[in-house]
């Protein structure tokens, strides 16, 4: 059985590709009278067996699922380039914004359901350290690369762009951890705390930055309360919900779990995620950082209840919905990379110098580390992928606008595109080198 597993997996792709052969057929004859239902439709089956046929050959080379959905995403993109201008209307459809937007409300969800408060309270003095540089020292790189190529942007697409390299994806990393037999080394531990970190770091700053646009929407200038202001929100925002989001939850689940009907937890964890998205919009900041909390605050233990009488835990229900929908939000991220735009020399300079700054700046990670015998390099190599937090940065900013034009460019959007890709890319054998460098600890004390 084994054996057929490669050539199940090649006829499955070849399935994949002749669907999306027909569906691009199913275009090109599709008439101006259908309704736009069904060319949401028709747009959806294209966007999953793209995601599916793209994933599955990115797993084939080493690389994570999402690398090849945002592939496929910017080759569908792209295909105007040859005269094949069937799929031109994808990027603006609204139907679509809309179900991405909720993936990308999902993916964070799940993200904070995967970790919780008391994670990020005993990752350890290392793990804080290495989230702390690997956070600042980026975001600095990244303003600086941009007040150098762009100076007439202005601050706040600097701000942007650092924010964008400020971001961790540590799912390559920890997969390759594993792979190496390296996932319980003191580097792991120190990776994955940090990641933790990282998370929320980034998301206060890009809640910050997001405050910063909205007050310059409106007040034209930037001062030193654009930065307070938003801060403190976002800080408020964070600290209050967890706090009275955690006191509810402990309180109302229980009692909810006393409800007959099926279905009620996922009910209740899908209305916190959205609640508190809408929330954190409301008082400015970006949504993705509400529906972060929502995900923190909702830990396994105060749903035990619904667990115990044979309900599956709340990342189980949740997970089914995020597989379907985050992919959408990749493949259309890589549909708006405009590659025409990355021939100008400008973007191609800015997308060379933001892949220099992401892996650069994450170096000063290692400066983080406390304690003898880890290994530095291996931990800063660790935090350099971007994967799917510097595209969703990225995409806040494509959406956010000032006087009309958005924040960052298609041009500027592309070149973090680039960035994104080779950070992924250049990870996984970079960290296998690097731990080849030392010798391989004993049994005891590294496994996978």
């Amino acid at each position: 059985m084994p054996r057929n597993r490669p050539g199940g997996r090649r006829i499955v792709t070849a399935i994949l590709l002749v669907l999306g052969a027909w569906t691009a057929t199913a275009l090109a004859s599709s008439g101006q009278a259908e309704s736009a239902s069904a060319q949401t439709f028709l747009w959806l089956a294209v966007i999953l067996i793209a995601a599916q046929a793209g994933g599955d050959l990115a797993a084939r080379i080493g690389q994570p699922a999402v690398l090849g959905e945002l592939a496929a995403g910017v080759i569908i993109g792209n295909l105007h380039l040859a005269g094949v201008t069937w799929f031109a209307p994808l990027a603006s459809d609204p139907s679509i914004e809309l179900l991405a937007r909720l993936g990308v409300l999902l993916l964070l969800f799940e993200v904070g359901l995967e970790s919780t408060v008391s994670d990020m309270l005993e990752v350890g003095g290392s793990a804080v350290l290495v989230a702390t540089l690997g956070v600042i020292t980026p975001f600095a790189l990244g303003w600086v690369v941009g007040a150098w190529l762009m100076p007439a942007s202005g601050p706040y697409v600097h701000a942007f762009l650092g924010a964008t390299l400020s971001a961790t994806s540590v799912g390559i990393t920890a997969r390759v951890l594993k792979d190496l037999g390296r996932s319980r080394s003191s580097e792991a531990r120190i990776i994955l705390g940090a990641a933790v970190v990282d998370d929320v770091m980034g998301l206060v700053i890009l809640a910050v930055v997001t405050g910063l646009v909205g007050a310059a929407s409106s007040a034209g200038t930037f001062s030193a309360r654009q930065v307070i202001g938003p801060l403190v929100k976002a800080s408020v925002f964070l600290v209050g919900s967890l706090a009275v989001g955690a006191l509810l939850s402990r309180r109302l689940l229980p009692l909810a779990a006393r409800l007959r009907s099926r279905g009620v937890l996922l009910a209740l964890g899908l209305s916190a995620c959205f609640l508190l998205a809408w929330l954190a919009d409301a008082m400015g900041l970006a949504a993705i950082v509400g529906a972060f909390a929502a995900g923190l605050l909702l830990e396994d233990t105060h749903y035990q209840e619904f667990v115990e009488r044979g309900e599956r835990g709340l990342e189980e229900l949740v997970h089914p919905i995020t597989t379907f929908l985050a992919p959408i939000f990749f493949v259309l991220m890589g549909v708006r990379t405009d590659l025409g735009a990355l021939f100008h020399p400008q973007a191609l300079a800015l997308g060379s110098a933001l892949v220099v700054a992401a892996v650069v700046g994450k170096q000063a990670c290692s400066l983080g580390v406390l304690g003898k015998g880890v290994d530095r390099l291996s931990v800063g190599i660790g935090m350099i992928p971007r994967g799917e937090v510097g595209l969703i940065f990225a995409n806040v900013g494509l959406e956010l606008r000032i006087g009309g034009e958005p924040v960052i460019s298609t041009g500027e959007f592309s070149a973090v595109v680039v960035m994104v890709i080779v950070t992924t890319l250049i990870t996984p054998p970079l960290l296998k080198w690097s731990f080849g460098r030392r010798p391989r600890p004993a049994a005891g004390s590294a496994g996978s």
